[in-house]
């Protein structure tokens, strides 16, 4: 199974498919590598596709140091694995706690991303202080219950989420079959990745001068019924000058496994307009 040892010492999990242009796909928290099946197959045929497995999330390492779970660090490993792959550059496509290290990787880096792709963004993200202090609350909970109750029980809390709901209804088949790669997660590690980087990762509303100097072809993504990540990445496609939008109706969270199909065509569409140099110029 191919790793790579990042800077700290930490073996992170990846694997390819295809050859071409590359693409890197980083996961959401409520899921891990094996979710980008659909993307690694249908992406494979044109593109040098990569899917890696998150620190704290097997077969990746899982560090019992929860300082090496800071998005710092997460957005570290981005870099490291393009060096370790000696790619130059690479379309950057990143679903929910994917989108954040992909996010602030590529606002560090511009010129080494052909185009962003950032879906189901902005969770626990809120202009409101308060509601900001309850979300911080919420998740600090669950990382304790995952500390008590163990990946087995919690997947099947994570997979009833209510922005799993429309998942569930139209995919009864994908959604069991997400829910079973929920019960292989590392407890420790979830938990170490909640309070490492969900606790204390920037807002996107306090980098809107970072996102309105991102000059680089990026499509942002969300699913109706995924209320949480609405605001924020409308927020985001405001700010960003290069950016257009997609909805997904009547769809929630998990939109590369929930409507691969629709998902693929439009980031593939995408992909071809950023290369020929045919999207939205920045205003």
């Amino acid at each position: 199974m191919p790793h790579f040892a990042a800077s700290d010492g930490t073996r992170i999990f990846y694997e390819e498919a295809g050859s071409g242009l590359a693409v890197v796909f980083a996961h959401e928290f409520g899921d891990n590598y094996e979710s980008w099946a659909p993307q690694m197959s249908h992406f494979g045929r044109r593109y040098r596709c990569i899917a890696y497995a998150a620190r704290g999330f097997p077969p990746s390492d899982v560090p019992e140091d929860p300082a090496r779970y800071g998005l710092a660090r997460l957005v570290q490993d981005v870099g490291e694995l393009m060096d370790h792959l000696e790619l130059e550059r690479a379309h950057l496509v990143g679903v929910s706690m994917g989108s954040v290290p992909i996010l602030n990787f590529a606002l560090a880096n511009p010129g080494r991303v052909r185009s962003l792709v950032i879906g189901s963004t902005g969770a626990g993200v809120t202009r409101d202080p308060d509601e900001h202090r309850a979300r911080l609350q919420i998740v600090e909970a669950r990382a304790r219950d995952y500390e008590t109750l163990g990946a087995v029980e919690m997947a099947d809390r994570m997979a009833n989420l209510t922005v799993r709901r429309a998942f569930k209804a139209k995919d009864p088949h994908g959604w069991a079959a997400f829910r079973e790669r929920l019960k292989k997660h590392s407890a420790e590690g979830c938990a170490r990745t909640l309070r490492g980087s969900f606790l204390n990762r920037p807002s996107a509303y306090d980098q809107g001068e970072a996102l309105r100097a991102f000059r680089v072809p990026t499509l942002l993504m969300f699913g109706d019924d995924d209320h949480p990540a609405i605001e924020p990445t409308l927020f985001m496609r405001k700010e960003m000058p290069c950016a257009g939008l997609v909805v997904f109706p009547w769809s929630g969270h998990n939109l590369n496994i929930e409507e691969p199909a629709a998902f693929n065509r439009v980031v593939e569409d995408f992909f071809h307009a950023s290369e020929q140099g045919r999207w939205r110029p920045a205003s």
